[in-house]
């Protein structure tokens, strides 16, 4: 009876000691960085329209590519596609297909086009990357408008997209409030994307940019709308659609992903990740052996102090930062941001003048006024709206924006 107590007694303990031992060597489950690759378009929506080929087509066939590509040679990555056929997919859906699988990375890919009655309609070129921000501008707007119109396709929009509208101030400021360590990453891996296309893609560069796509606004994961190129000029639709500048484009997003993947890969993954390698571009002296370089973020810009004022020059012109040591607020017009500086001479500026800037959010927003009060701020807003439609008050103490005013 002793020998069957002890057994009654120690055995529990016993097994769940030994359970515990053996949870605690047992590998514990790897979570792998996931990445949802958006073909834009499809189905019945056709997006822009080429002489041979259309929108649909050409990003699908990128986006597969990629993603063999990424499944072939990442085995840490898992790739989640909103579509990976010929099937028409709403908005809604693509932003919750990335939310639901726990995305790290968004990338929608589409292609560009302008309006038949655009005189530069077969000659314009270049790839753009725009991540989730204010417009700007009213070629980013026109864009943005083209993207999100889709939506329009969807029987019942109105329901499933209430209180999104992509041209009004109210969204700008929410497209604002969303700005927040998610956008920084962002604005890297655009950029990062940017460079590759124009570099081994051989793609004009037309620059990283700003605008509210609802995708981007949707999704909780750094995220980039990238436009590869324009369908509407014949030799950039014929580039597109061959198998080289497929493969020489899918090359630049790989790549770009690998410089992604090995700056913060391991801070999702909660492991160190072996490099991810970069496919060497044809012609230049590189080494499959070579890791993709790491992306270098931003430095940061300590409010207020005078060591780290970015001055954007050209000869005897220059963009101060807004900068004030009493607490008594401004008022400024703001009227664009950018993820680089903007030079001096820039065409988005040449309609204004006493141009100033501010650091938020890893971008360099603009703005016109120092206006003392609101109502002379309003008055301004007035005649900049004529040229910057999109362009609304803020509020600034010591240099920081502290509220938006509505007009």
């Amino acid at each position: 009876m002793g020998f069957y107590k002890t057994c009654r007694i120690y055995t529990p303990r016993f097994v769940a000691l030994i359970s515990l031992l053996l949870t605690a060597l047992m590998p514990l489950a790897a979570k792998n960085f996931v990445v949802t690759l958006d073909a834009g378009h499809g189905g019945h929506d056709y997006g822009a329209i080429g002489e041979k080929t259309n929108e649909k087509t050409l990003t699908l066939a990128v986006v597969r590519k990629l993603g063999r590509l990424i499944e072939e040679r990442l085995d840490d990555v898992d790739v989640v596609y909103t579509r990976d056929k010929d099937v028409f997919i709403p908005l809604n859906e693509r932003a919750a297909i990335a939310n639901n699988a726990k995305s790290d990375l968004f990338i929608s890919v589409h292609i560009n086009s302008v309006d038949k009655r655009n005189k530069n309609r077969r000659i314009i070129e270049g790839c753009q990357v725009y991540t989730l921000g204010l417009h700007k501008t009213a070629e980013n707007l026109a864009v943005a408008k083209r993207e999100n119109a889709v939506m329009e396709l969807e029987p019942d929009h109105t329901e499933k997209y209430a209180g999104f509208d992509p041209n009004s101030l109210e969204s700008d400021i929410v497209f604002e409030l969303s700005q927040n360590k998610r956008l920084d990453q962002s604005i890297e891996f655009a950029d990062a994307v940017h460079h590759e296309l124009s570099t081994t893609a051989g793609r004009v560069p037309k620059g990283v940019r700003q605008a509210g796509f609802w995708v981007l606004w949707a999704t909780s994961m750094p995220s980039v709308l990238v436009e590869l190129d324009f369908i509407c000029n014949p030799k950039s639709e014929k580039f597109m659609a061959s198998d080289g500048g497929q493969e020489s484009m899918v090359t630049s997003l790989y790549n770009a992903f690998c410089a992604y993947l090995n700056t913060y890969g391991s801070q999702v993954t909660g492991r160190q990740l072996p490099p991810a390698r970069a496919i060497p571009v044809a012609g230049k002296q590189a080494s499959q052996k070579e890791a993709a370089p790491v992306l270098q973020a931003a430095p940061a810009v300590e409010e207020n102090s005078s060591a780290d004022v970015v001055q954007v020059q050209k000869g005897d012109d220059v963009i101060p930062e807004i900068s004030s040591d009493s607490d008594k607020p401004v008022y400024y017009v703001q009227i664009l941001a950018s993820a680089t500086p903007l030079p001096a001479n820039s065409s988005e500026l040449k309609s204004v003048k006493d141009v100033e800037y501010y650091r938020d959010g890893g971008l360099y927003k603009y703005a016109v006024g120092k206006a003392s009060s609101q109502s002379e701020a309003k008055k301004l807003l007035a005649k900049i709206k004529k040229t910057f439609p999109q362009a609304f008050i803020v509020k600034m103490e010591r240099g920081r924006r502290v509220d938006f005013i509505k007009p």
